[in-house]
């Protein structure tokens, strides 16, 4: 089976499932986030090249892994409900973008995971 069309697509792939198989906890959180981040850039760069374009795919990508990050806040975690929301509403926020992208609410997405990106202390 092809796991992709592009060989760098693949390569990148591998990298990701790499660290994700190393990591736990709070570096497994820090890729999801990088992650989110690169990928609503690439819906950005998508809708740069051309404003008609549809960047579902980045978009679905960043969808997915909001998800994912507001459906695995550590219960202990003090500020549970209140990242479960966060999460929640960006997640949705994304997915009201991948049929009908709008450029302004895909960056401010952006900024929002980059932000709790650096408050672990990686520049997003």
């Amino acid at each position: 089976m092809m796991l992709s069309q592009s060989p760098s697509a693949t390569y990148r792939r591998i990298d990701l499932d790499a660290r994700i198989e190393a990591s736990a906890g709070n570096d497994l959180t820090r890729i999801c986030l990088e992650e989110v981040v690169q990928a609503l850039g690439q819906a950005l760069a998508a809708l740069e090249r051309g404003p008609q374009a549809k960047p579902a795919v980045p978009l679905a990508r960043a969808h997915s892994i909001a998800l994912w990050l507001g459906r695995t806040v550590a219960a202990n975690n003090p500020l549970k409900a209140e990242l479960t929301r966060f999460y929640g509403g960006l997640a949705s926020l994304i997915a009201r973008n991948i049929g009908d992208a709008r450029k302004g609410e895909i960056a401010q997405a952006r900024t929002d995971f980059a932000d709790v990106l650096a408050a672990l202390g990686v520049p997003g």
